[in-house]
């Protein structure tokens, strides 16, 4: 028999038994479908993160108080002996390879103008802050250009906070109340949406001396160094931890993170949590494989005088092992193609149902799940094949 006929041969037969054959490659294509779904699921979150945080460019390095290793979290306990200050900041400009030094203080306030007020997070930056976290300024400008120790009363305004203050009316050169403060409105900011659920446009910037002045604070949430280039980064960080150590009184009680670290971080984690839900999914092929297994071994039994009649008619037991083999794989890939449309169909009725639902099919999913069937395939077969050739040809004839 040539490869045309054994195919010919185990469709006919396939064909012959639908429901079974069915219900054998059903197993098989519910587990590629909840691989395919849950590994999209998980490659599109490990995207969704990776561009949010790269909207601030690859070469940002934040600072925080506080040691990881000793608390735990950044500023947990209340910060350190030793504060992050605004001089800190000033100090780092002198380490090679910076480009830019951004001293952040956040807090939350009401912001009121036009007759109206909202609630929303007030960050105390200086003049750099437009450049370094590339946010671009839809009207007017960023703040001006000054000794960060300096207090003044400009303000800049997210997208969503001047639209709700002032409508469709040009904020620029009105003024608005932060708390107690009152500031004068330089500057409207494109909108930039989220990040990791805050809303980025419903906030207002303001000099991070007044906004320390206004959360009544002497101690900085964060540093952020801009370096010239990721190539310069190791350094630039050896150097802010030389910098910051030799005025903490060589005590490194502060918090170094480099995006790279913090994408590499998440990335593990999402690594983690998709092996986990795959091998979870891989349950499913593994029923789906002794569906199969089950399947073909009362399909030899059920079909012996048949082998033994090929085996009369001179089939080889080579011959007749490849036929049921080849019948085991055919259902495991007709499953496996099954699943593949069907967990494709529904990555795509999520994206449109939910347009923010993160999902990404990794290619490398798809060729590992077909490959899985395959094995599954080979594995689940191999022993019904066996049995299949191991039949002796005359008492296979005389089965009734």
């Amino acid at each position: 028999m040539d490869i045309l006929e054994l195919i010919r041969f185990v469709v006919g037969a396939i064909r012959g038994q639908r429901l079974r054959s069915f219900l054998s490659a059903f197993g098989v294509a519910i587990g590629v479908t909840a691989v395919i779904v849950l590994t999209s699921l998980g490659e599109g979150t490990r995207d969704y993160i990776v561009g949010q945080f790269t909207q601030f460019g690859t070469s940002l390095i934040g600072i925080n108080p506080g040691k990881v290793k000793t608390l735990g979290v950044p500023g947990a306990l209340g910060g350190t002996t030793h504060k992050l200050t605004i001089d800190d900041a000033e100090a780092l400009r002198r380490v090679p390879g910076v480009n830019e030094v951004v001293p952040v203080a956040i807090g939350q306030a009401r912001v009121e103008g036009n007759g109206r007020g909202r609630s929303v997070f007030i960050y105390g930056v200086g003049w750099e802050a437009s450049a370094a976290w590339r946010f671009s300024v839809g009207q007017g400008s960023f703040l001006p250009k000054m000794d960060p120790n300096r207090r003044a009363s400009y303000a800049v305004l997210g997208s969503k906070l001047a639209r709700e203050l002032f409508d469709e009316v040009s904020p620029l050169g009105r003024r608005v109340r932060i708390g107690s403060y009152s500031f004068l409105v330089i500057g409207v900011m494109e909108a930039k949406g989220q990040l990791l659920g805050f809303d980025l446009d419903d906030t207002a910037y303001i000099p991070v001396a007044t906004a320390m002045d206004l959360f009544d604070t002497i101690e900085l949430q964060e540093i952020d160094v801009v370096a010239a280039g990721t190539e310069v980064i190791p350094e630039v960080v050896d150097g802010a931890r030389a910098v910051l150590m030799a005025r903490h009184r060589g005590e490194e009680d502060f918090t170094i993170t480099t995006q790279t670290e913090m994408l590499d971080t998440f990335g593990k984690i999402i690594g983690m949590i998709t092996i986990a839900v795959s091998g979870i999914a891989g349950i499913s092929l593994l029923v789906g494989a002794m569906g199969i297994l089950t399947i073909m071994w009362i399909s030899v039994h059920e079909r012996t005088n048949e082998i033994g009649l090929l085996r009369a008619l001179g089939v080889t037991r080579g011959t007749v092992q490849g036929l049921f083999l080849l019948e085991s794989v055919l259902l495991a890939v007709a499953g496996g193609a099954l699943g593949l449309v069907a967990g494709l169909s529904l990555t795509a009725l999520g994206r449109a149902a939910v347009p923010g639902l993160p999902l990404s099919t990794p290619p490398l999913a798809i060729v590992a799940a077909l490959a899985m069937c395959l094995l599954v395939g080979v594995v689940s077969g191999v022993a019904p094949a066996r049995r299949a050739a191991d039949l002796d040809p005359v008492d296979a004839l005389r089965t009734e």
